[in-house]
């Protein structure tokens, strides 16, 4: 990867405290000690001998190996915030990254939150008001409900308005959580008194809204950055490989995108983070209908992506670099006339499942690791060889990021890397990446969000 274009080593924070684990963990320690800026990690019970853990320059426990004994713990995070003398903390990704209590817990202990204000978080977080914020800053968006359903609504009467089929979704939910599918009318009353129950007890919020549904949607998204007075995009990228609602594959820029809508989603996104006041990085994520070339908002991250490096490979722009000047106070470093993008961009998850045994978790210690090296080749990676999967977080051991002058040499880079991985003692979605890689639809763009759930025949090629 070419050297990131916001490097000045202006940075006067000295000390960051890290609330998070795995590869993000060992991501946000290396911008931090190209900064000169010392770490404290936070560990749990299983995590003290970890990758990270020997990266950083200090250890705080804060728990037992689960995660809500220990990364979801805010009071414990917060303490070994404050007993390490940090002057901020980065959240990452996951855990307490978008918990809007917490990001004001740390503020009023006088410490830095390196992401958005709380009242931001609360707002994007609320996807029903985050739909009407994106309404009134012109974000293009599905048709829908206006707000969360009123206890008392003539659903059925809206549901007909809107259309078949549609969403039911958590107004609380995020991150593929909390929908379901309606395809009919006689559908909608069953699936409304189950996703409100859903949402009571995974959400603590049993509120709703309805969004008409987008067969074959492709998922695109806008890197957003802003400091309270300037806000800039980083361009796009498109997630439509996913399993599930979780992403699979990742790639920057959105390919196959017309140009006036990707203008659009551009100028819009910059727009929400604007009226917003938002601050730090964020990601506007919107259903692209490729049958009528029309894109609609779904929700506003306002956090790191994982899928992140695909973003910096193309701009050369370090965007976690950029979270820590705009906590600081310092501001962006750069403006929208500096961003430019150079070639494409593609990322792969590496999950411990078993792809072949219906994604069957697999923990168990790593006993082999290689892997692929070469120029436009990079890993972000929680693990090394002896490194013990525990089975208490999320299954991802890895992201391969590759950089190709063009797409179709993109995907060539990705094959060969994918091919050149050893990894002995785990299960892993590697065979399946392989095959997803090399699809025809792949290629052409022709696949969509819910591809590898309708695509029998890729698991005849595992």
């Amino acid at each position: 990867m070419s050297s990131p274009r916001s490097t000045k080593p202006e940075i006067v924070m000295d000390h960051l405290f890290i609330a998070n684990r795995g590869e993000i963990a060992v991501r946000i320690i290396r911008t931090a000690q190209r900064l000169g800026i010392r770490t404290t990690l936070a560990v749990s019970d299983a995590d003290t001998e970890s990758l990270a853990a020997g990266m950083a320059d200090a250890l705080a426990r804060v728990g037992p190996a689960p995660a809500a004994a220990s990364y979801l713990n805010k009071e414990a995070m917060l303490e070994a915030a404050k007993n390490s003398g940090a002057d901020a903390v980065h959240p990452g990704f996951g855990f307490l990254s978008e918990n809007a209590d917490f990001a004001q817990m740390v503020i009023d202990s006088g410490i830095i939150w390196v992401g958005p204000d709380p009242e931001t978080i609360r707002l994007m977080g609320n996807k029903a008001a985050a739909r009407a914020a994106a309404v009134e800053a012109g974000v293009p968006t599905l048709a829908g409900t206006e707000g969360a359903l009123p206890e008392d609504a003539d659903i059925e009467a809206i549901a007909a308005e809107i259309g078949f089929p549609l969403v039911v979704k958590a107004s609380a939910g995020g991150g593929g959580r909390g929908i379901r599918l309606v395809e009919t009318q006689d559908q909608l009353a069953g699936t409304i008194d189950i996703a409100r129950a859903e949402a009571a007890a995974a959400f603590g919020d049993d509120s709703l809204y309805l969004e008409r549904f987008v067969t074959r949607a492709r998922h695109v998204e806008v890197q957003v950055l802003g400091d309270g007075e300037r806000y800039i995009h980083l361009g796009d990228r498109d997630c439509s490989m996913q399993r599930r609602q979780q992403k699979m594959i990742e790639e920057a820029q959105a390919p196959e995108i017309p140009d006036d809508v990707r203008k659009v989603i551009r100028d819009s996104s910059v727009e929400l983070a604007r009226r917003s006041g938002y601050k730090g990085a964020g990601t506007v994520e919107f259903l692209y209908d490729p049958a009528h070339h029309t894109a609609a908002f779904i929700e506003m991250n306002t956090r790191l992506q994982v899928e992140h490096p695909v973003t910096e490979f193309v701009t050369g722009v370090d965007i976690v670099a950029e979270q820590l000047r705009i906590a600081e106070g310092r501001g962006l470093s750069i403006s929208q006339d500096d961003v430019s993008f150079d070639g494409h961009a593609i990322e792969v998850r590496l999950n411990a499942e078993d792809p072949a045994n219906g994604f069957m978790p697999s923990p168990g210690t790593i006993t082999e690791l290689r892997w692929p090296e070469g120029d436009g080749v990079r890993i972000d990676s929680g693990f090394a060889a002896g490194g013990v999967v525990a089975p208490f977080y999320d299954s991802m051991l890895a992201k391969l990021i590759v950089h190709a002058p063009d797409r179709a040499q993109a995907i060539a880079k990705m094959a060969r890397a994918l091919d050149e991985i050893e990894i002995e003692g785990v299960k892993t979605t590697i065979p399946l990446l392989r095959v997803l890689i090399s699809r025809d639809e792949f290629a052409a763009m022709d696949h969509y969000s819910t591809f590898v759930e309708n695509t029998e025949s890729l698991w005849e090629e595992l």
